[in-house]
């Protein structure tokens, strides 16, 4: 196995990776928990 093949398969990896991150994080079920973070910092105490 050649060192860029492996480089190849990193990235090909690292890409598949970078895009579940980004569907699991926009997908609708995760709404609420997010709103209730993104509130957090404004709540009184």
């Amino acid at each position: 196995m050649d060192v860029n093949t492996l480089r190849s398969i990193v990235t090909v990896v690292s890409f598949v990776c970078f895009i579940g991150i980004v569907l699991w994080a926009w997908s609708g079920r995760n709404k609420a928990a997010f709103d209730s973070a993104a509130k957090l910092p404004f709540e009184q105490d």
